[in-house]
């Protein structure tokens, strides 16, 4: 039942204090209408007794306790979703700003999802391709995985998130492909370049925008996550499709969390972050996932920027608990003009061995990623010992191992940011570069693939 209230006991900043209320929910949504005539939405937060705290979508400086009016909508946050959602932009609250007009569903959504049922969980299988070497090669991204980006200040993550959305596929007749972007807390021309991005590689069509910018309300950037990413249990679930769920920046959500969390007057834990950071990340990581007997997939790829590029900082090692995985950009391979420019070493696919080899990419994958990372591992080891000897007096067989480094990262990690390469493209420019290396360093290979991998560019002559 819907009630009406025409005065507040306070209001500090995005917070409402009101009382002698009729029995409220958690989270339940509220509309403010103002003096002026202006309508915003807030949504419960606390309940003591016959008392509650609102936190509205925005501020509420120059508002009198006096002159508002507060509707309790007796229901939780929702939106409307059909399929119409792709290609249109939404702003953090899921309400269209790209002048399409509004959208029309059936049912209204419930932002904060339903758990999925462990029991009903479906193992992760088959693979997103992303056109980039060194994902597709060396960190496999699995349908229904979470694997996220770990980047620092002024590295290319934007332009590696809207090449993986320009470029990633699923193979022939598995179904529709989708993806929804969640952009948090950026700034206008980055959105800009998201949405020219997505309409001039010709795939605006197949995604769905969710857009926080810097100077939306903070609390926005704790709904829009929410939103895709009820957007993309929608389309996988309903509709039946393989979704791709790409979020920047993570970082600007916990940042989120942290000032209203202050403004509760919660207890602060590491860095400031509120104790409940932890749940609030797996709560959003979670829901990513496939479902026993249901067509579709959802498949989650946050990006988060790292302060003073510390990966032990707690919105990473957080997340690094709750993935499988993670995908490190690098700034010296970054100012070495290698893009993307992704560190292999420390980046991993814990659900990669599962959605590879023969019957998903090739037979051969497998064994090859495993002497690709040894291999380029052996070249840290010796540029170190070149540091102190000098280059010069390396082994002949360090000197194989220093060009295979070289090669390695200016042909497979290197790409041009609209080169989209398949699987076969991939594996076969590996085998390329580890003919450089002596065939008995090849011991992570299976004899039988070397066989009839390795010699292939011998056979032809080249």
């Amino acid at each position: 039942m819907k009630r009406e209230y025409l005065q507040l006991d306070g209001a500090a900043g995005s917070l409402m204090e009101i009382s002698k209320l009729h029995p409220v929910g958690y989270e339940e949504v509220v509309r403010i209408k103002r003096e002026d005539g202006k309508t915003e939405v807030g949504q419960v937060i606390k309940i003591d007794d016959d008392k509650a705290t609102i936190q509205v979508f925005g501020d509420n400086l120059g508002l009198s306790t006096q002159s508002v009016a507060l509707r309790f909508e007796a229901r939780p946050f929702e939106i409307p979703l059909s399929k119409d959602i792709l290609g249109r932009v939404f702003n953090g609250i899921g309400e269209p700003i790209d002048g399409g007009g509004p959208i029309y569903g059936d049912h209204f959504y419930n932002i904060n999802g339903r758990p999925i049922n462990p029991v009903a969980r479906k193992y992760p299988r088959n693979f997103i391709r992303t056109g980039v070497s060194s994902i597709d090669g060396l960190m496999t991204l699995i349908r229904g995985q979470k694997l996220p980006i770990f980047s620092g200040s002024g590295l290319p993550h934007n332009e590696l998130a809207a090449q993986i959305v320009r470029q990633a596929r699923i193979s022939e007749g598995e179904g529709e492909f989708s993806i929804v972007f969640a952009a948090i807390g950026v700034k206008h021309d980055e959105g800009d370049f998201f949405q020219e991005a997505f309409k001039e590689a010709g795939v605006f069509q197949h995604v769905a925008m969710y857009i926080n910018y810097a100077d939306d309300p903070i609390m926005e950037r704790l709904i829009v996550p929410k939103c895709a990413l009820t957007a993309a249990e929608y389309l996988a679930y309903e509709e039946h499709r393989h979704v791709l769920v790409i979020m920047t920046d993570i970082t600007s959500y916990g940042e989120a969390l942290r000032e209203v969390s202050s403004a509760r007057e919660e207890i602060p834990s590491r860095k400031g972050y509120p104790g409940h950071l932890y749940s609030d990340l797996a709560m959003l990581y979670e829901r990513a996932g496939m479902i026993k007997g249901i067509e579709g997939s959802v498949t989650l790829i946050p990006i988060l920027t790292m302060p003073n590029d510390d990966i032990t900082h707690p919105i990473a090692d957080l997340t690094g608990y709750i993935t499988e995985g993670q995908i490190v950009l690098s700034r010296d391979l970054n100012q070495s003009n290698i893009y993307p420019p992704i560190n292999i070493l420390p980046s991993l696919s814990r659900l990669m061995k599962d959605g590879i080899g023969e019957g998903y990419t090739r037979e051969d994958h497998g064994d090859l990623s495993s002497q690709l990372f040894a291999s380029y591992s052996k070249v840290q080891e010796v540029r170190a010992l070149a540091q102190i000897i000098g280059a010069d007096d390396l082994s002949e067989k360090d000197q194989k191992t220093l060009a295979f480094g070289r090669a390695f990262e200016e042909q497979f990690l290197t790409q041009d940011k609209h080169e989209d390469r398949s699987i076969e493209e991939t594996l076969d420019l590996a085998w390329k570069l580890l003919e450089l290396l002596p065939e008995e360093d090849l011991d992570r290979i299976d004899p039988i693939l070397k066989e009839k991998y390795l010699r292939k560019g011998e056979e032809n002559g080249q």
